[in-house]
Parts: C-alpha cells; sequence; structure tokens
C-alpha cells in the first residue's frame, strides 16, 4: 500500500477484483467499520446534533464520508464544514433512515454508493455480540485448525484496541461437563471494555465469513493461574498500549456511546 493509498482503498480493490469473493466484501465492510471517516456537513455541529449534507440521486439519498479530510476538501473545493467519526458509529445513525453512504465520490479509487439496505444491513452485523465464557475451563491447548484468514482479522482487529487491555491468547479448551472449542482470552481488560472486546472478536469471526460461535471469549487477570496455562500454549496477539494519558478534546461521534445526532 503507498502512502496514497488508504486501507479502505485497498479492501475496495481486492473486493472489485474479485467480485464473486464473499470474503473479500465481508473484509471491504470490515475496513469500512473500523476506518474514521469524514462527514461532510450542511452546516457547522450544534452540540451534539449535526446536520450532514444529504444528496438525492437516481439511486435514492446518500449522505458523504470521506476516509481523509484531503479527499473531502478535493471534492467540495472549499472550506466545508464536517464531522470525524468511525464507519460503525455512522452506520448506526443511518440504520432505519432510508439514507445510504457515498464513499470517496470521484476523489479516490474506493470511490462507491453504498445503498441504505447495505448500510442497514452492517449496523445490524456490529450488533452482534458473542455470551461471555461462564463455564470452567478444564483444560487448554494450542489452538488448532483455525484458518489464515481469521488469525489475519483477529491481528488486525485488535490492533485498534489501545489500551482495552494487554494482550489475549488464542487457546483450544475442554470445559468441565464436556463440551470443546476455541477461546479468545484478554488478560487485564478494562472493565468498561469487556463489552467491545468481546464485540470486536465477534466481528473478527463475521468478517472472515467463519461460523458464529466459532470462538468463546473469557477476561482474566494477569494473576488469575489460568494465565499461566493460556501463555504457556496459546497464540498470543499484544494489544497497542497509549503512549500518552493527555486527555483529548472530544468531538461529536468520538464516543461510541454516545453518537451524535442527525438533524
Amino acid at each position: 500500500m503507498t502512502s496514497d493509498t488508504t486501507a479502505l482503498d485497498s479492501a475496495h480493490a481486492a473486493m472489485e477484483a474479485a467480485p464473486e469473493d464473499n470474503a473479500a466484501r465481508l473484509r471491504f465492510y470490515e475496513r469500512l467499520a473500523d476506518s474514521e471517516l469524514f462527514l461532510l456537513l450542511s452546516a457547522e455541529p450544534e452540540g451534539e446534533q449535526i446536520s450532514p449534507e444529504t444528496f438525492e440521486l437516481a439511486d435514492g439519498s446518500f449522505v458523504l464520508a470521506f476516509d481523509r479530510e484531503e479527499r473531502l476538501a478535493q471534492f467540495t473545493g472549499r472550506t466545508s464544514p464536517y464531522v470525524a467519526l468511525s464507519g460503525r458509529i455512522l452506520a448506526g445513525m443511518l440504520a432505519g433512515q432510508g439514507i445510504g453512504l457515498a464513499v470517496n465520490p470521484e476523489v479516490a479509487p474506493s470511490a462507491m454508493l453504498i445503498p441504505a439496505e447495505a448500510m442497514a444491513w452492517l449496523s445490524e452485523t456490529l450488533g452482534h455480540a458473542p455470551d461471555q465464557v461462564e463455564a470452567r475451563i478444564e483444560s487448554v491447548h494450542p489452538p488448532a485448525e483455525l484458518p489464515e484468514v481469521l488469525l489475519r482479522a483477529l491481528d488486525t482487529k485488535l490492533a485498534t484496541a489501545r489500551g482495552l487491555a494487554q494482550s489475549a491468547y488464542l487457546v483450544a479448551v475442554r470445559y468441565e461437563g464436556g463440551g470443546q472449542g476455541h477461546l479468545l482470552g484478554f488478560v487485564d481488560a478494562l472493565d468498561a471494555a469487556q463489552g467491545p472486546l468481546a464485540k470486536a472478536a465477534s466481528e473478527a469471526l463475521t468478517f472472515s465469513g467463519i461460523e458464529a460461535g466459532a470462538m468463546d471469549v473469557g477476561f482474566f487477570a494477569a494473576s488469575d493461574p489460568i494465565t499461566a496455562r493460556l501463555a504457556k500454549v496459546g497464540l498470543r496477539f499484544d494489544l497497542p498500549q497509549p503512549e500518552s494519558t493527555v486527555p483529548e478534546r472530544i468531538a461529536p461521534g468520538s464516543d461510541p456511546d454516545k453518537p451524535p445526532r442527525l438533524k
């Protein structure tokens, strides 16, 4: 990927090159959900309320979003109001509104129109989350026979979970009373991050085309005896840690639990 090519450009190119490849299409939507997007507005935000610029096209109503500020400026040719928010928040905002998303129109190789139905599907898919493990673990083993696409998806997804946990281990497990499978065990996760981390694991499964339920999720303290067993046989993922504790200014759309409201 060159300096001018974004992750969304690359995912879009892979999808276009293999139109019958469901996995490539899923990976594009995963990148869209994880990307920071710059949504073109008709006016400056008022508190938590925003007014997206809406365009009426033959295929329906669309808002415009770009994965770089420079691309938005190139499209409008002037200084324009916008708000930065993740693709997942934007999908949730558009779901049920009958409005689609125009991505990077006219300014990037990833330019495309995503209809309202596809944005509603994305929002619903992102809303799924696995149940956390409550069964007692009897034994742990090295992971086996997991597709490479899932391992890459987990690595990519967890790389975005900065500061939410120290690490994670992927292992095969047997549970007391019967049952077996794979477990992604997070170590020293923040209490408030357990839900988002479980959803991230679920999304890695979903957007890899892997059947739901193929992997459980658990949370452990570094001091728990089970953690040493996970570390001994598991595939380790190190989550990036924050470089600074300086608080950042909270902008509309930056808090997934408090998205901006459409006017």
